[in-house]
């Protein structure tokens, strides 16, 4: 059985709770709604449960060894110390949500999320549906972003974002620029440099200082970085924790499995940021035009919230929020954001304790709406 199979036995459109969101935030906070006995629906707009990792690139895999890689209750069937391919994550999910019977309805992309006396009210397309309560279990970035001096580039110059990159067959003949120095540059830059002359543009965000598909990082210090330093050390409770969290995002993360040499030793060439457009070809900001017929952005993704009919959100367009609990409006949660709780809450083995930690508000706040309580207690913040 599957999510969506699932789904479409469900009855009505009232739920006690609505999760936003069917990736690995959305089952995860599934998994534990439904060990509290609670009514709830997962919507998401893929066509099939795990179809954000099948269109990424076609060589991804993913960083964490596959220990690191499940989701509670379910362990990643691979080696421990193997790193799952974007396709193996991607069937993974799906064998989990079938796996819990999770009432996932996939294809209902959410055009609106607003309050209604007591109630959230869900758009989507012609559909609506009413919850007591909303669990966001997204990233806070979902959008590609490219910057606006993209469209002056000749039209003889391939363009697309890293989200769109499958392959080396979608490039020209020719160099290619990577805009974006960061892991989804240096990893791409990896796979076309035997067929291509390739360039990176983009300050450099620094790399950890070990090979980390060795054995010793596999061993020990995968696990000390995993659980005790992205989990425990950088939280939202700790000084520490506080100071990253600030600078969460406008600093790059460093490049973790392709090292400095080893893109040089490939040919990748390092070159100053992109700027601009200039004759149409792309302006670095040394004054240098780069003659190149390929040019990929890998320059992030942005927010893309604007959906939230909700005061919800400080000047920056982000959600405010205390570890994922919006007291501004009762009742609605946010799960796999940028630095939730801790640095491993968009992570895939840090997103269960957010996932736990919300669901049992959640359920302590059904309990109260059932009782007829208007107190919600200190229990939601906690």
């Amino acid at each position: 059985m599957t999510g969506m199979s699932k789904t479409t036995k469900q009855e009505g459109t009232r739920f006690d709770v609505i999760v936003i969101g069917g990736g690995q935030a959305g089952l995860s906070v599934g998994y534990h709604l439904a060990r509290r006995g609670l009514r709830f629906v997962i919507l998401d707009g893929q066509v099939r449960i795990g179809d954000a990792w099948r269109k990424r690139w076609d060589s991804l895999r993913l960083f964490s060894p596959a220990r690191f890689d499940g989701l509670d209750g379910m362990p990643f069937p691979a080696p421990p110390n193997s790193c799952p391919t974007k396709d193996q994550m991607a069937d993974y999910l799906e064998a989990y949500a079938a796996r819990f019977e999770l009432p996932v309805l996939t294809g209902v992309t959410v055009s609106r999320l607003a309050r209604v006396g007591e109630h959230f009210v869900i758009e989507a397309g012609e559909r609506k549906f009413e919850a007591a309560q909303v669990v966001v279990a997204m990233a806070d970035y979902q959008r590609a972003h490219v910057p606006e001096f993209a469209r002056q580039l000749d039209p003889s110059i391939v363009q697309l974002h890293a989200a769109d990159y499958k392959n080396p067959g979608q490039l020209r003949e020719g160099g290619v620029l990577l805009v974006g120095a960061g892991n989804s540059g240096a990893e791409i830059a990896m796979e076309l440099a035997p067929r291509h002359r390739v360039w990176m543009s983009g300050r450099h965000p620094g790399h950890v200082p070990f090979k980390f598909d060795g054995w010793l990082a596999k061993l020990i210090l995968v696990r000390v970085v995993f659980r005790l330093v992205f989990h425990r050390l950088l939280t939202v409770k700790t000084p520490m924790g506080r100071k990253a969290r600030s600078k969460g995002h406008t600093m790059g993360v460093p490049l973790i499995r392709q090292k400095p040499k080893q893109l040089a030793a490939a040919g990748v060439a390092r070159t100053a940021r992109t700027i601009g457009v200039r004759d149409g070809r792309p302006l670095l900001d040394d004054g240098r035009t780069m003659d190149v017929t390929n040019v990929i952005w890998c320059t992030g993704f942005r927010g893309s919230f604007s959906w939230i009919d909700l005061p919800i959100f400080d000047q920056a367009g982000s959600p405010r929020h205390a570890s994922g609990v919006v007291a501004e409006v009762p009742g609605l949660y946010f799960v796999g954001l940028h630095f939730l709780h801790a640095l491993s809450s968009s992570m895939i083995h840090g997103v269960g304790r957010d996932a736990a930690r919300i669901s049992d508000a959640v359920a302590a706040r059904a309990g109260a709406i059932r009782s007829g309580g208007t107190q919600m207690a200190g229990r939601e913040a906690a």
